[in-house]
């Protein structure tokens, strides 16, 4: 099966939280998408990578994805390395996306900007026919997206574009609280963390806000391009 939109992300919600309403967007508009989570998210300290799972698995069929994998990477101590690659690029490959959204190149949880890496390499690695790989016993070949771009996450980093997400905050709101392990509840038996606080759930929405004030539309999400962002003409800017 051939997607459209390759979603990366370090830890189960980084996808849903980074870029959530624009992909119930695009999936609205009838593009296939998947997710690709690099951990279980196993040393997070509310919750379990089981209860994890099961949310990861609830806010797939919410948002309408394809598929949603996980590749059992070590939460806190990914590693940018040949082993690591390979096994993205046998994602890439068996999949063929256009397009890798993948976490922030520079945030608080370290795992991110390691991730973001990662995937970035994967990907142009995921080019070279030279680098062999097998799949389900099946020799794949070579694919290379067309475009990597950076979500947004806890730092406030200055997108490169901005994509107008207005009309789906709500979905990427269920998305994100279907991790109800994760964020603010009331009456919690467990440690509070930076974003089990209402602050950051409240900022989900203003975030979202400032975003789409900035290109002049209600809501927005932010990314970081790898390469210069090119249209075929002047008029396709909004």
């Amino acid at each position: 099966m051939k997607i459209d939109i390759l979603a990366i992300g370090a830890h189960p919600d980084d996808v849903e939280l980074g870029c959530g309403a624009t992909l119930a967007k695009e999936i609205h508009n009838g593009k296939k998408v998947g997710i690709l989570d690099l951990t279980r998210g196993e040393l997070g300290t509310r919750g379990t990578a089981e209860i994890r799972d099961e949310e990861a698995s609830n806010a797939a069929k919410i948002l309408g994805v394809q598929f949603r994998h996980n590749l059992e990477f070590s939460d806190g101590f990914l590693v940018n390395n040949a082993a690591s690659q390979l096994e993205i690029i046998k994602i890439i490959r068996k999949y063929q996306p256009e397009i890798v959204l993948c976490n922030a190149i520079d945030d608080r949880h370290i795992d991110h900007a390691k991730a973001s890496t990662l995937a970035s390499d994967a990907c142009f690695l995921s080019g070279l026919r030279k680098i062999e790989t097998i799949l389900d016993g099946n020799s794949q070949r070579a694919w290379r997206p067309k475009h990597v771009y950076h979500y947004i996450q806890w730092k406030n980093i200055e997108p490169d574009f901005v994509v107008d997400v207005s009309g789906f905050l709500e979905r990427k709101l269920e998305c994100v609280f279907a991790y109800k392990s994760q964020f603010h509840k009331k009456e919690a038996d467990e440690p509070e963390t930076p974003i089990s606080s209402t602050n950051f759930r409240d900022s989900i929405t203003y975030r979202a806000q400032d975003m789409g004030r900035l290109i002049g539309t209600e809501y927005g999400e932010g990314f970081t391009a790898e390469r210069y962002p090119a249209v075929d003409s002047i008029f396709d800017l909004i």
